[in-house]
């Protein structure tokens, strides 16, 4: 009989090979009875007329070890770990000698509840007994491993005063089908899914929400929603594109291919192929875009790759094809699968699954983190109780960077894997984001003008995003906060726009309204230089206006016959001899800045105002540091 009970471990993918029997001649008959039709109601996954029998067994027999057994392993393959311990530690407390094959099963069960130093003490038990059966042996020694890292993870990462309470998005977003891979926009008031229709056939979805509250989740209007099978999206940033995985479609590469669709005056386009660069005859799936649209992370099986599935990353190129996609190496993937890759609105945080770097068990979620250098960091498990020992899906964080969304089937789901949001864990959070949205447009006729816009990161002179504004001259673009920022927007045939954002002190708390007039480039034309930085009362050029004078070299070397006049200026603080010399030093150090760059000197003429020429009242602090600036004038086309 307990080869029977040992069907209830299978579901854990645990075998044991049974020590003893019970002594059925001292157990009630008709728990007996009661015990044998659990089990075939456990086999037709009836699971919870099965526990009613066991109970009724146990009720009959409370020296049942078998029932006992049985229940706990049920409740085990419910995710009710807690009933699961209790209910092997009524077997075990019976007879420690008879259930001793049953630690292994235990000790799991005691790490889905959180217990990790209890499942180590028990495993540990398991692993010394002599003559322990290869399998055992092997399954003992990876959840050793993985109950050894969450006992290490706990003391290194202790956790104070955190909540993880996952609330269940509603009936308005879930439904008895199932509902994954959660994405939305950066104002976070559109919630876009995946849900599987009648089992099988899987389309997108969308929620609007009005305050707090989620409004009935409705299928995405147009063409993009097919009898075939559309899943895995992402919505960009802007809410403009979705990239998306379809499977075995005939335009297809390989088994399961990149897909995109553009949001249009009358719904969702038609889905295009990415193409025969991102995808191969194998199976590519799980897309994200980077918040300015420039990146596309993916999961791939295509060969060459580190080991099952890796994570790449394809650039869009000005031609408005994707580049060869890269590998994002060893630093990232292993030989195990990785796999949903996020990038967060601050373009710099990275969420991902994988099942290769140490954790809990399955598949875990981590974060990893670009440097100053670009480069990516060394990747960091969520810990628990975001993650478990079960396979954990994928993550979307929104540009607060604390609200979280996932898909988890747990008990209070209505039906299968629903939507839920959680607060993440301060430590493991991105950048808080902001976000400045606009048009740009020309100064004289106002008429839109499709542009570049670009975000640089002043410290490390690292470009954190490059968009394209649409063809009216919308955009949209995030800005991290903790951080200060150069801010420009290009356009071939007239002057390029300047400004910048400190936010190293600023919560993300607003959205910036940013319209732009773009000047011609036609004679007496200016610009103020406002990220352009000097050293207090001196001429030296701080290190972060190289970013801003280098997009004036490249402005000259745009336009070879352009002349310009480079003009300092200052609030009238001090003697006006003095300020006159000090803004006629600065223009000179900006013109011998350009020189060294390769411009000609003969394009250059320096011009110092002092404080002749105010534009702000010079009594305030914030009208005096308007006043101290360095500006570009046009004197010859």
């Amino acid at each position: 009989m307990k080869n029977r009970v040992t069907l209830f471990a299978c579901f854990l993918f645990l075998f044991f090979a049974a020590s003893a029997q019970n002594d059925l001649t001292k157990v009630d008959k008709k728990a007996v009875a009661l015990y044998e039709k659990s089990l075939e109601l456990a086999d037709a996954a009836k699971y919870q007329e099965a526990i009613a029998l066991l109970q009724q067994a146990i009720g009959r027999d409370d020296h049942y070890i078998d029932a006992y057994l049985s229940l706990a392993g049920i409740y085990g393959q419910l995710k009710d770990y807690n009933q699961s311990v209790s209910t092997y530690e009524k077997a075990i407390a019976l007879d420690a000698a008879y259930t001793v094959d049953y630690l292994l099963p235990y000790s799991i069960n005691l790490a889905g509840k959180g217990d990790f130093e209890k499942a180590l003490q028990v495993i540990n038990t398991v692993l010394a007994r002599p003559n322990l059966h290869p399998t055992t042996k092997k399954s003992a020694e990876y959840r050793q491993k993985n109950y050894q890292f969450a006992v290490d993870y706990a003391k290194t990462h202790p956790v104070r005063n955190y909540v993880f309470a996952p609330q269940n998005l509603g009936d308005a977003v879930n439904s008895a089908e199932l509902e994954y891979f959660p994405s939305m926009p950066i104002d976070g008031k559109l919630l876009v899914f995946t849900r599987r229709v009648n089992s099988f056939n899987e389309d997108f979805f969308a929620s609007e929400k009005q305050g707090n509250t989620w409004n009935k989740a409705v299928r995405l209007p147009g063409a993009i929603n097919t009898q075939q099978n559309e899943g895995a999206q992402n919505i960009s940033q802007d809410g403009n594109w979705l990239v998306f995985t379809g499977c075995n479609r005939p335009d297809g590469q390989g088994s399961c291919d990149i897909y995109i669709s553009y949001k249009t005056p009358d719904g969702w386009s038609p889905a295009f192929n990415l193409g025969n660069k991102v995808n191969t005859e194998d199976w590519e799936s799980q897309p994200c875009l980077s918040p300015d649209k420039r990146d596309l992370y993916f999961a791939s099986r295509r060969p060459g790759g580190l080991g099952g599935s890796d994570i790449y990353v394809a650039h869009l190129l000005s031609s408005g094809r994707w580049s060869e996609p890269e590998n994002l190496g060893p630093g990232i993937n292993t030989p195990g699968d990785e796999s949903t890759p996020f990038i967060h609105a601050d373009n710099q945080t990275m969420f991902f699954a994988s099942n290769g770097l140490p954790g809990y068990g399955g598949e875990d979620l981590f974060v990893v983190r670009k440097g100053a250098d670009g480069k990516w960091g060394k990747p960091e498990n969520l810990g628990y109780p975001i993650n478990t020992i079960e396979h954990e899906g994928s993550l979307f964080i929104a540009a607060d960077g604390k609200s979280a969304y996932y898909a988890s089937d747990r008990s209070d789901s209505k039906g299968g894997l629903d939507i839920y949001s959680f607060e993440l864990r301060e430590d493991v959070r991105p950048a808080k984001t902001l976000w400045v949205k606009g048009k740009v447009f020309d100064s004289k006729t106002n008429a839109g003008l499709p542009s570049s816009v670009e975000l640089i990161d002043l410290a490390s002179k690292q470009t954190i995003s490059k968009l394209q504004t649409d063809e009216t001259g919308n955009y949209l673009i995030t800005l991290p906060v903790g951080k200060d920022y150069a801010f420009n927007v290009n356009r071939k045939g007239y002057l390029f726009y300047s400004d910048n954002y400190s936010l190293k002190n600023k919560a993300a708390d607003s959205t910036y309204q940013k319209d732009i007039p773009l000047q011609p480039i036609e004679v007496q034309a200016g610009i103020v230089l406002r990220n352009l930085f000097f050293e207090t009362n001196k001429f030296d050029i701080k290190s972060e206006s190289e970013v801003e004078l280098d997009k004036v070299v490249q402005f000259l070397q745009d336009n070879p016959t352009v002349k310009i006049q480079m003009e300092g200026h200052t609030d009238n603080v001090g003697s006006a001899v003095d300020n006159q010399k000090l803004s006629q030093a600065r223009a000179y150090a900006v013109v011998n800045y350009l020189v060294t760059k390769g411009i000609k000197g003969t394009r250059l003429v320096a011009k110092g105002f002092g404080a002749t020429k105010p534009v702000a009242d010079n009594k305030t602090e914030a009208g005096r540091a308007q006043n101290r600036r360095t500006e570009l004038r046009v004197l010859e086309k």
